[in-house]
């Protein structure tokens, strides 16, 4: 494992999430796409919200790609990233490689990759290879399990088994969401994150039920007990809603007295 302590163990981060459907900014509810909530029509607008309270990255999802397993959202995105000046990290369709260039030529900073991650785990090392720190392979979870094709299918892969593929192949880091808790404001599944950030050697940012400062608090504790390797959060519902103010939550996560 790397070497970690207060001089190397960077904080951790907050970064708010964006959620496309029909080009408006929504969220879901343990990723049905029947079950959403709109919370802008101008993701772009929104984009430049977050940005102006501190957001060190934007976190993005085309759901419609997700879904379709191509882009669809491809100009809004690119419109995005054209305005900000914080890096954005997307997923949601990235399917193939010229996908996923075509991405990082527009702006992206990091391309998620998760349904062919999960099914082709040699593809996504080989694509970590050609384009280091670049890729984040997205795992997606329900009671452990890997889902894939936007949530739609559960594997019987476990989560760690599939992130331990991924150790020392270049990728930037594991982006693991619950499905059960995400958009339910009920809390991240530490216990699950916990277990992930501890088995593998790669930076993990927790997605899904992020819901109230206590639970800021309780993953903050947890980025201690996994010795750095849980990187941060990502919120949606939470922070739209106003259950959680973002740069009070921020400062929390990131070891800063609020």
């Amino acid at each position: 494992m790397r070497a970690t302590g207060p001089e190397t163990t960077p904080r951790p981060i907050l970064i708010p999430a964006i959620d496309l459907k029909q080009g408006r900014c929504v969220r879901l509810r343990q990723g049905r796409m029947e079950d959403s909530t709109v919370y802008s029509d101008d993701p772009v607008a929104m984009a430049l919200h977050w940005q102006s309270l501190g957001a060190p990255r934007l976190h993005v999802v085309d759901l419609d790609g997700a879904f379709a397993g191509r882009p669809v959202n491809r100009d809004l995105i690119a419109r995005i990233c054209a305005e900000l000046t914080i890096p954005v990290q997307l997923g949601g369709g990235i399917r193939d490689r010229a996908t996923f260039e075509a991405y990082l030529e527009a702006g992206v900073r990091w391309g998620i990759v998760g349904t062919r991650a999960a099914r082709e785990p040699d593809w996504a090392i080989e694509l970590a290879a050609s384009f280091p720190d670049r890729l984040l392979v997205g795992i997606d979870a329900r009671e452990g399990r890997v889902a894939t094709e936007g949530w739609a299918d559960t594997t019987t892969l476990t989560a760690v088994d599939l992130a331990r593929r991924f150790e020392g192949a270049g990728c930037a880091g594991i982006v693991y969401t619950d499905i059960e808790r995400d958009g339910m404001l009920v809390g991240v599944n530490l216990a699950e994150t916990i277990a992930l950030a501890e088995a593998i050697d790669l930076p993990v940012y927790a997605s899904g039920g992020l819901a109230s400062i206590d639970g800021v608090k309780a993953l903050a504790a947890a980025v201690l007990e996994c010795r750095g390797r849980l990187a941060g959060a990502i919120s949606g519902r939470a922070l739209y809603e106003g259950a959680l103010d973002y740069s009070a939550a921020s400062r929390l996560l990131s070891g800063e007295t609020v």
